[in-house]
């Protein structure tokens, strides 16, 4: 079984950072891709970023130049560093890894709030 555990949400005032984690656990054969996806309310699930085992990177129109996907992949821990954030970037973000054979898993969400 694997496990996500995300961690370093919460609220934030416009114009702020915040840095998210996501270490997986359990029996990784190899990650394919990992990254976080966020859901606002009212609306439909949308890709963040992500960073494939080539380590190509994707990212969201919305967050191109202020979030930066990076990985530790000894660890298989994935980061994500959100700079200038708005309030639209307000979420549950959620880490998501796929791993070989195309299985893919999904963290428990943690919650972002840009407001003042």
């Amino acid at each position: 079984q694997v496990q996500l555990v995300e961690s370093g949400g919460g609220l934030v005032q416009p114009g702020g950072s915040l840095r998210l984690s996501c270490a997986a656990s359990g029996s990784i054969v190899a990650m394919n891709a990992m990254g976080w996806y966020r859901q606002a309310p009212g609306k439909q699930r949308e890709l963040v970023a992500r960073v494939f085992r080539s380590s190509f990177t994707n990212y969201a129109e919305s967050v191109k130049g202020r979030f930066a996907i990076s990985r530790d992949a000894a660890k298989n821990t994935v980061f994500l560093q959100m700079n200038s954030l708005k309030p639209e970037d307000t979420a549950v973000y959620y880490c998501h890894l796929v791993i070989l054979g195309a299985r893919e898993y999904w963290g428990q969400g943690t919650q972002v709030t840009v407001s003042s």
